[in-house]
């Protein structure tokens, strides 16, 4: 506390200078004159210094006498006017065309802000976020701004080094939808098969899309199958690209750990400018990052890594958003864009006197290097149109992700000395293609207002395999006891070879009314049918009621499906494992292989969900707002990933060795799973003079149940194996039992200053040796400066976990990741560093 203290007084006092000032205040409204609560006013230049108004539509704040004025709101076009000590009287128009109408997630309504909607939004402004933050990638970034969102890097977890697995409210990776501007967006073609995080699932790469493209974030934390589709079990992440045509914008930033390492660096030019004079537009953003290895391990102590922690990641990529209206009530519009990223991460060591490595090639061991080459491309064209008043989107949206592997620093021991070093392992990929008709219309003179929507969508989903070159997975000794293949990551074998495919088909209607002016009803239901699976109906009824300006309840119920992806249906390889420093071979065996029905593995089926939210929204004070979410999410059938059955076991051991098979795993639908929890966000905004302070509480907590395991008869008494307490842990650990993030903004003329303290709840982890690891709650401090050097430069200085704050030691034998820590949400890097400027042009 004392040294939160210091920092506050610190940052207070560096921001507390003289300047010429004058108080401005005013109201807002719109053409009709009704008044205009929560629009967004700030100085040109500061977005940080500005404020809202309030239930009126007023608002009173002090800016420099020279300032300009930037009024901003949802749904209506941006104004700037000049600051003045006169009383300003702002009528704001709405967009000149229906078709740029603002659409927020959770409602198809284009009338209804975020506030007005009957489920929990968090909408995520990136500039504002970015400002003071230096975090590279999404993932990392969106773990301190939204309260149920939780992701954290793997060591050692080969692919998984690369994409974080991210969950929503504890949910599987593959169990949230994302969209790019309303449109879907397709997932990693990864599957994880390590680390303590997302086992077994797939997710979607969020790191491929540059964080400068993007004007802001819409989370829906509520479930959403039959609104966007039978995967969104877990909520909606709705991202939104940048539209703005104010020339050119430009980032650089470098940054580096206490200990000296992870060193980063990261050049953004994001430009906009008009295409045409009816409101056309394009937007172009082009990024290069640079994250350097950090190595954490532990000094003096005995372990079975040399190389633990962060590894190195290299890209480049270019984002793109148009729009060009082609006649009064119709527009053609295009978004996509290009990411490639390389990355490198250690396996585990090979010391000098393992079977697995030739001395005369390594004389003092090795430790392999795993090479990951990411591409990912995303192209979206359509045409909006309007006719009688239908609102007409005619869309078409193709997406494809593909991980190449290599391997260096290696070897095939069978070949002895006569090995390579180096090895390409092989790929997998997936792409989608996904063509659809979104219809809709509001009627006013229905009650308060009805919004009718409708669409359909057909959807390709495609998944490959494809092998590595012959050395990296063959075994060439005469009776199979050296071990083969690449050391680190053995290469896809032809047998693993896959190009599979699905199609879906869905159909939707969604109904918005506003029964009275206090009370809205919101119904939607979702069809499906997908050619490996069969059809399924989803539905969803959501309720808003508004007690007064200043309170309203809310509440949904809703059901969910999610078919099994295509990597957890086709996917396989042989793999290498490390279980308390022994090497083992493992087998991944699809779960429809003829091992797999040798065990009596039952076929993969749909995962089915019930979903359940109630909360309330209150503004007791100007400038306070409050939202309090409880929510429930069952789920039958949850597919996971089983642990190793060995060819040693008596019962089902001949099986293994007939198929020359020493251990192996499979996916399958284990068990149910019950989740309970609680989103809670409290902001307050006060304003003295030039001051404006910004407080703001996020928190969650968030509780697990796991059902009875699901074996066959062939297995039964085998659960242990089948999904035992060790996997179990995993799997509750990735639903952390609380999260909080509290910060405090400060902005002053050409300063702003932004402290935060992050709260992590207590893991527990199960380690090779059947202990239990125990997490203790760790509490760690963001601090970040940002000086306005003229209206088109900012420069920002800041650190995240300024005291060097470290997860609780463990036994490195023993761990999952073979040092002190596991991948736990806090991390284990210690304190980073960071400055970055920011042009205008």
């Amino acid at each position: 506390m004392k040294h939160l203290i210091t920092l506050l007084t610190i940052l207070f006092i560096q921001s507390s200078l003289y300047a010429q000032n004058i108080t401005v205040n005013g109201n807002v409204s719109d053409q009709s004159g009704e008044p205009l609560p929560g629009v967004v006013i700030y100085e040109k230049g500061n977005q940080a210094h500005g404020t809202t108004t309030n239930f009126d539509g007023n608002f009173q704040f002090e800016v420099e006498s020279t300032s300009t004025l930037v009024i901003r709101f949802v749904g209506y076009k941006t104004q700037e006017i000049s600051a003045t000590t006169s009383l300003i009287k702002i009528n704001l128009e709405e967009d000149a065309t229906e078709l740029e109408a603002v659409e927020i997630v959770g409602s198809r309504s284009q009338n209804r802000t975020v506030t007005e909607t009957p489920v929990a939004i968090d909408v995520i402004n990136l500039e504002e976020v970015t400002a003071a933050t230096g975090q590279l990638d999404m993932n990392q970034l969106l773990q301190y701004v939204a309260p149920s969102f939780n992701a954290n890097r793997q060591s050692g977890a080969d692919g998984a080094d690369h994409v974080d697995p991210a969950t929503l409210r504890g949910l599987g990776p593959d169990q949230t939808l994302v969209l790019i501007n309303g449109k879907r967006r397709h997932q990693s073609s990864l599957i994880n098969l390590y680390g303590t995080r997302g086992r077994g699932n797939t997710g979607t790469d969020l790191n491929a899309i540059p964080m400068s493209s993007i004007e802001r974030i819409e989370i829906l934390r509520d479930g959403a199958s039959a609104q966007y589709g039978s995967d969104a079990i877990a909520g909606v992440i709705n991202i939104v690209l940048k539209k703005n045509t104010d020339g050119v914008n430009v980032n650089v930033g470098t940054g580096v750990t206490s200990e000296g390492d992870g060193a980063t660096g990261n050049v953004d030019v994001n430009y906009g400018t008009k295409l045409g004079d009816n409101g056309g537009f394009v937007n172009v953003t082009g990024q290069y990052q640079y994250r350097g290895r950090t190595n954490r391990v532990p000094e003096g102590q005995e372990t079975f890594r040399n190389y633990i922690g962060d590894a190195l990641a290299e890209g480049y990529g270019a984002f793109v958003n148009a729009a060009l209206p082609v006649s009064e009530n119709t527009e053609v519009y295009a978004f996509g864009g290009y990411n490639y990223r390389h990355g490198e991460s250690y396996a585990w060591t090979r010391e000098s006197d393992d079977d697995r490595n030739v001395p005369e090639i390594y004389p003092n061991g090795f430790d392999p290097n795993i090479i990951s080459d990411i591409t990912d491309f995303s192209i979206s064209t359509g045409v909006k149109t309007k006719w009688n008043d239908w609102k007409i989107d005619l869309n078409n949206t193709f997406g494809h992700n593909e991980f190449k592997y290599n391997v260096n620093n290696t070897l095939n021991a069978s070949m002895g000395i006569n090995s390579p070093t180096s090895f390409y392992a092989g790929k997998h990929y997936l792409s989608q293609n996904v063509t659809g008709v979104d219809v809709s219309k509001f009627y006013d003179g229905f009650l308060n207002g009805l919004n009718v929507a409708f669409g359909s969508e057909f959807r390709i989903d495609t998944y490959g395999i494809g092998a590595g070159e012959e050395a990296s997975y063959t075994n060439y000794s005469e009776d199979g006891s050296i071990p083969g293949g690449s050391q680190g990551f053995p290469g896809f074998r032809p047998e693993n070879v896959v190009n599979a495919h699905r199609t879906n088909v869905a159909l939707y209607l969604d109904l918005e009314t506003d029964i009275t002016e206090k009370w809205m009803v919101a119904v939607a239901g979702r069809y499906e049918n997908y050619s490996d699976f069969g059809s399924t109906f989803n539905g969803k009824i959501a309720t808003r009621y508004e007690v007064s300006k200043a309170l309203a309840f809310r509440g949904s119920f809703s059901t969910g499906f999610r078919a099994p992806s295509l990597a957890q249906k086709y996917y396989s390889s042989t793999f290498t494992d490390v279980e308390g420093g022994v090497t083992i071979d493992k087998v991944i065996a699809p779960n429809d292989s003829e091992l797999a029905q040798a065990l009596g593995i039952p076929e993969l089926k749909q995962e089915k969900a019930l979903n359940a939210s109630f909360g309330f929204t209150a503004n007791p004070l100007d400038g306070l707002s409050i939202t309090v979410d409880g929510y429930y999410v069952k789920i039958d059938d949850r597919i996971v990933l089983t642990g190793a059955f060995t060819s040693d076991d008596p019962d089902i051991g001949d099986e293994l060795e007939a198929m020359n098979v020493g251990a192996a795993q499979f996916f399958t639908n284990a068990l149910n799973t019950q989740t309970y929890g609680v989103d809670v966000v409290v902001a307050y905004t006060h304003n003295w003079d030039l001051h404006t302070i910004t407080t703001s509480l996020a928190g969650n907590f968030n509780h697990m149940e796991l059902g009875e395991i699901n074996t066959n008869e062939k297995l039964e008494g085998k659960e242990d194996i089948y999904f035992g307490e060790r996997e179990q842990m995993f799997l509750l650990a990735s639903a952390p039992k609380s999260k909080f993030n509290f910060s405090v903004n400060h902005n002053y003329k050409k300063f702003s200053s932004m402290i935060r303290l992050n709260r992590y709840s207590e893991v527990e982890l199960m380690d090779w040796d059947g202990n239990i690891d125990h997490y203790a709650p760790r509490v760690t401090t963001d601090v970040a400066v940002t000086y306005a050097l003229s209206q088109k430069l900012n420069w920002t200085l800041g650190g995240n976990n300024i005291f060097n704050v470290y997860p609780s030691k463990q036994d490195p034998l023993s761990t999952e990741s073979g040092g002190y820590y596991d991948a736990v949400q806090m991390g284990f890097n210690g304190a980073y560093f960071y400055t970055k400027l920011g042009f205008k042009f």
